[in-house]
């Protein structure tokens, strides 16, 4: 049997009876269920309650510790986390005795987490202990709770259902070893039979760089790829809400989309590039070094086998796969006369970017013009323009709001596609701020205005996937997931 590790995203682990149904079980029988590992994501929604919301920025129990207002009100953000985490044990365990065995487990972890968070408070009131230079350990903590809940709530499901699951804690809760990540991942399966026993492992692992400090949210699919690894996995699959597709069905329609069907790393660097992450880049890159092929499936359809990402796929001929890009993206201008001629002008531009923790998605240059489309908020762009002002005397620096769209596909080398893209935007009356493309052939970039994103998405997607027929595009429609 192939031997795979597998990771369930927070959206699918929330849906219990068909991760169940789809994924963990489903018809498989004694030797079937094992030989798997799977890494669990914390429910939907748990980390914003943690950490803060992803998109609106609402604060949770880290934001609240962290902030300068009372500094007691994350204590009853704590509370309301217990009360959401003791909501999803009573839907998963209603009735039977695993209920208090679930809420035991988690009321023992969040209580501890609360005396922590309260001593060092009080040790912080002393001039000699700082609260910011603990900050990031105490992200650390909070987040290990969502994955410890949802892997230990997993691992208690699928013994009540009679399989042999093993829960696998990498959060290092009351162990004092300074681990690495795959110290700490031997250590943990160290006596595990896979042939006999179905690990479920906690998407949060401690390690002395800090998981949530190196790799942000992303930080689940980091432990996935670097278990997949170490095993070596025949396999890494993720299990996802949504199949990898030609486009956003709710922008361009469910009946309009494909899915990819098989692609390569490259497009999976690119799509990573423009937000759309079908696996952190850093994930990408440890599977792709070691040569283990990612399965992208879609939980909600499980007669599907999914996207392939393998290091050697190349397409039966050139297309585009994907339309997809970003808004609130700022274009970065630095104008000066003087630049043509001169050695690594942009040094200080590049400095005042990584200074203040900027990512760059896409750069472009002429003779005395740089522009750095970037993604980052208006206070550290604000403060990187007065560096970068202050740098280069005779620069002149502006900011504007715009928004980018990409072509993307491991090989778009298809006579006139460019003209082809313009025409499209052309006939939808989408003027250009700006055009790139590089010689790899995988994707073009197109910069509009934000108004026009959505009207600029529909009309490539059209022209350039709904229109194409190439041999061997994968023509299966996507039906909206159940």
């Amino acid at each position: 049997m192939l031997r795979t590790v597998e990771k369930i995203g927070g959206t699918s682990i929330a849906d219990t009876e068909v991760i169940v149904e789809n994924v963990l079980i489903g018809n498989r029988q004694d030797k079937e269920l094992y030989n798997r590992i799977f890494v669990v994501s914390a429910y939907s929604g748990m980390t914003n309650l943690l950490l803060e919301h992803k998109k609106s920025g609402a604060p949770g129990v880290f934001s609240l510790f962290a902030g300068a207002g009372n500094k007691w009100v994350w204590t009853e953000a704590l509370s309301s986390v217990a009360v959401a985490m003791e909501a999803k044990n009573a839907e998963i365990f209603a009735g039977t005795p695993e209920r208090d065995i679930a809420d035991t487990f988690i009321r023992e972890r969040i209580e501890e987490v609360r005396n922590c968070l309260i001593d060092l408070h009080r040790l912080c009131a002393y001039g000699q202990f700082r609260l910011d230079e603990n900050l990031a350990t105490v992200k650390e903590v909070l987040s290990s709770l969502g994955e410890a809940h949802s892997a230990f709530n997993t691992a208690l499901l699928l013994r009540q259902r009679g399989v042999r699951a093993t829960f696998v804690d990498l959060t290092g809760w009351r162990d004092g070893r300074s681990l690495t990540l795959e110290e700490r991942m031997e250590d943990a399966l160290e006596g595990i039979d896979l042939s006999q026993e179905l690990p479920i492992v906690t998407g949060y692992a401690s390690c002395p760089e800090g998981l949530v400090r190196q790799f942000g949210r992303g930080y689940t699919e980091v432990t996935f790829a670097r278990l997949a690894a170490m095993v070596g996995a025949d396999e890494a699959i993720i299990h996802k809400e949504f199949h990898l597709s030609s486009a956003d069905p709710k922008l361009v329609g469910p009946d309009k989309v494909r899915k990819i069907g098989s692609t390569n790393f490259d497009v999976a660097d690119q799509l990573s590039n423009m937000g759309m992450e079908a696996v952190h880049p850093k994930a990408a890159k440890t599977l792709r070094q070691s040569g283990i092929r990612l399965r992208v499936k879609n939980t909600f359809d499980s007669l599907d086998e999914g996207t392939v990402i393998s290091v050697d796929y190349i397409p039966d001929a050139p297309r585009a796969d994907i339309v997809t890009g970003m808004k609130g993206i700022f274009a970065l201008e630095v104008f000066d006369q003087d630049m043509v001629g001169e050695k690594g002008y942009d040094a200080s531009v590049l400095d005042a970017l990584t200074r203040h923790s900027i990512r760059i998605v896409s750069k472009c240059s002429n003779a005395n013009t740089i522009t750095h489309y970037v993604d980052c908020s208006r206070k550290a762009l604000k403060r990187a323009t007065a560096d970068i002002e202050s740098a280069l005397k005779g620069a002149k620096v502006s900011v504007s709001r715009v928004a980018i769209v990409s072509v993307i596909g491991a090989d778009i080398d298809v006579p006139g596609i460019t003209a082809r893209a313009l025409g499209a935007l052309h006939n939808a009356g989408i003027p250009l701020a700006g055009l790139q493309q590089v010689s790899r052939k995988t994707d073009i970039q197109a910069v509009i205005a934000e108004d026009d994103f959505d009207a600029a998405i529909r009309a490539l997607h059209r022209a350039l996937v709904e229109d194409e027929v190439c041999p061997g595009v994968q023509e299966r429609r996507l039906l909206p997931a159940a």
